[in-house]
């Protein structure tokens, strides 16, 4: 297990080489050299953050719905207060839902810079009304729709962690061979 999250911390440095890339809007703004968190640096990784909170909760419930317990986990560590389970759920739903989300407000010019502050240990944080707005756009994204890659239908952005929850909990009770991960193109 520890070889397998050696490879996924691997992983993540690729893939976030290369994020910046993707911001085309606001660059000076919104420059992003790696992902830090607690505390968040940079603009670009407090709404990460943000926005995977957003994800993990989303997730939760979704697990919770399907009679799932989102505190235990496979490769996350279960520990008191940690839904382990949707940790583990995230990683397929990061790159399609949350940091898509995050670059396409930035993309669109939908936040900007002085809807940052920072405090007095460096801490880059949302402002209230950014947050509300970020929560507002969020709110609209999932309903955005999708054809979901193996029930092949159309479903909205918001089903998609009800739709991976049910589908891990119909392999767990043995309905299916394997979990169908989300693979969106």
């Amino acid at each position: 297990l520890d070889e397998l999250r050696g490879f996924e911390g691997k992983a993540q440095v690729c893939y976030f080489q290369g994020f910046n890339e993707l911001i085309l809007n606001q660059k000076e703004d919104f420059t992003f050299d790696g992902r830090n968190k607690r505390p968040p640096l940079d603009r670009v990784n407090s709404m990460l953050s943000f926005a995977y909170t957003l994800l993990n909760n989303d997730i939760a419930s979704a697990l919770e719905t399907v009679g799932l317990d989102s505190y235990v986990g496979f490769m996350h560590q279960d520990r008191p207060g940690r839904t382990s389970l949707a940790s583990d759920m995230i990683e397929e739903l990061r790159a399609p839902v949350a940091d898509r989300f995050v670059l396409s407000i930035i993309n669109r010019n939908q936040i900007k810079a002085d809807d940052f502050e920072i405090n007095d240990n460096e801490a880059v944080l949302i402002k209230d009304e950014a947050r509300k707005k970020i929560l507002s756009e969020w709110q609209k994204r999932k309903q955005d729709e999708l054809r979901h890659p193996f029930l092949d239908e159309k479903i909205s952005w918001g089903l998609v962690p009800y739709s991976q929850a049910m589908l891990m909990a119909r392999y767990l009770r043995g309905d299916l061979n394997e979990y169908p991960p989300f693979f969106w193109k």
